[in-house]
């Protein structure tokens, strides 16, 4: 087992991902399963490979997990104590901040820019509100003593304590906050945790475990084991497992629940969307074009929060086309090492291609590319596609309800504010959703769109402190913030007589 990262890599980022391995019980082990190709989708090579975890490792892990909860070393530990790992774990973040970032701009191919913002500061900042919430609390749990019914007939004590052994499954595009907002926050309530990361995401995963390990968790605390569905289906139905957190697309989660139906699992999961982006009357589409485009093609569309769905008055669609025919040749598509580049390669070859075998199905139903499309200039040799605008379709085409994770936009027309609204609800998903216009109109309009996320003239960063989750087929539940960090707490009533 070997990975070479780029020479522009630092040496300590090679260092991180040196000797890949699976790390159960407080240990580095050699996996015994299925290896799987570590690739750099900007160049199309192969870095090296990792082997997977065999059956029996995955069943060490889980079981390791398991006895370290049960034992109390973490799960009754001192918040405090807890808290002071998780500040560690914070501040080794932020000293190998570069060196994490060049291992995600390797594996996953995200431009520079965005793999420091979003997916960097971003899951440090959560990372620090996640210790301070650690700290909070006595030994063992959140104890709060019931006392608003004055005719409650006994006295009761509430106590909020870790859910057990929980199993993250992470996604690729996204993924210190995935494991920010998964590891990091179950070990804040208490809980034990195994990590199964993307095959297109291990590199990450060993860095941050890396990482973990020099913060100080416990042996058996957090293991991290590699591999594919096999590997996921055991996680996800294996009786000493508590709960589940997943993120990536409604058919896996859809088994996931499946899976743990039969134990009664707690099951998280934060899916897909097909947000709407909204232009209000009143609105120069010129003004917005640019930045709601970049949006959406960040990261080569790779987003379960893009607005791909622009909405826009009939009178204004004409002048629309003609800003996103100005903004699409101008935005930088190509290597993701460089600053200034905002679309760089799509994961995979086979993804890229069934990306746009859904634009040219598309268009062979009657849409038009509006903008963008066509060669890409770049000689790199990666997984690239140019960005594109479809029109001439309407809300019900498959491509308008479908997520495609790629760099592909839809631009509809509407008459009134209540079709609007009206085409905008009209999805499984419900997600995230973008408006731009008067901040009083687009208030009212937010809340009666049918989303867990509402950015209201490009928003901003997501708040610490606020979960991020969606309606419909979304997801269940709420990952980060105050509501995300009870997901992974049990609730027990202790009755005491009166």
């Amino acid at each position: 087992m070997r990975v070479d990262l780029p020479e522009q890599a630092s040496i300590i980022a090679k260092q991180l991902v040196r000797n890949p391995t699976l790390y159960i019980d407080g240990e580095w082990v050699a996996g015994a399963g299925t290896p799987f190709p570590v690739i750099d989708p900007t160049q199309a090579m192969q870095l090296g490979e990792i082997n997977g975890a065999s059956t029996v490792q995955v069943e060490q892990a889980i079981m390791a997990a398991r006895r370290s909860f049960d034992g109390g070393t973490w799960s009754r530990a001192t918040p405090e104590s807890r808290a002071e790992v998780l500040v560690k774990l914070h501040h080794l973040m932020v000293e190998h901040q570069e060196a994490l970032i060049e291992i995600f701009i390797t594996e996953g191919g995200c431009p520079r820019s965005l793999a420091r913002t979003l997916n960097m500061e971003g899951p440090i900042e959560s990372l620090r509100w996640i210790a301070d919430k650690a700290a909070r609390g006595p030994a063992g749990g959140w104890v709060r003593t019931l006392n608003t019914d004055p005719w409650a007939k006994t006295r009761g004590l509430v106590q909020r304590e870790g859910y057990g052994v929980v199993t993250a499954l992470t996604p690729y595009n996204v993924p210190y906050i995935a494991y920010v907002w998964k590891v990091a926050m179950a070990l804040a309530a208490g809980c034990s945790v195994v990590l199964l990361p993307s095959p297109r995401a291990q590199l990450t995963a060993l860095a941050f475990m890396r990482l973990v390990e020099q913060a100080g968790v416990p042996a058996g605390i957090a293991n991290l084991v590699f591999g594919g569905p096999d590997i996921g289906r055991i996680l996800t139905s294996h009786d000493a497992v508590d709960m589940v957190t997943f993120t990536g697309s409604n058919a896996v989660g859809a088994d996931v629940m499946r899976q743990g139906a039969a134990t009664s699992k707690k099951v998280l999961l934060e899916l897909g969307g097909k947000s709407p982006n909204i232009v209000l009357p009143g609105v120069n589409p010129a003004d917005v074009a640019a930045a709601s485009l970049r949006r959406l093609f960040r990261n080569a569309g790779q987003g379960c929060a893009v607005t791909s769905r622009t909405l826009v008055p009939r009178e204004s669609y004409d002048t629309y086309v003609e800003a996103a025919r100005v903004t699409i040749p101008d935005i930088p598509i190509g290597d993701p090492w460089l600053e200034e580049t905002w679309v760089g390669p799509l994961i995979r070859d086979d993804h890229r291609a069934r990306v746009e075998q859904a634009v040219h199905d598309e268009v062979g139903l009657g849409a038009r590319i509006l903008a963008g499309g066509g060669p890409t200039n770049t000689s790199l040799g990666g997984y690239f596609m140019t960005p594109v605008l479809l029109g001439n379709l309407d809300n019900n085409a498959p491509i308008a309800q479908t997520e495609l994770f790629g760099p592909v936009g839809v631009l509809i027309p509407y008459d009134s504010i209540d079709e609007a609204i009206g085409i905008a609800n009209q999805t499984r998903y419900g997600l995230n959703a973008n408006i731009w216009g008067d901040e009083e109109q687009a208030i009212a309009v937010a809340l009666r769109i049918q989303s867990g996320n509402v950015a209201i003239n490009g928003g901003g960063p997501q708040r610490a402190d606020i979960a991020f989750g969606g309606y419909k087929q979304s997801g269940i539940g709420g990952e980060g913030g105050d509501s995300g960090f009870e997901e992974f707490l049990e609730f027990k009533h202790i009755i005491i007589p009166a």
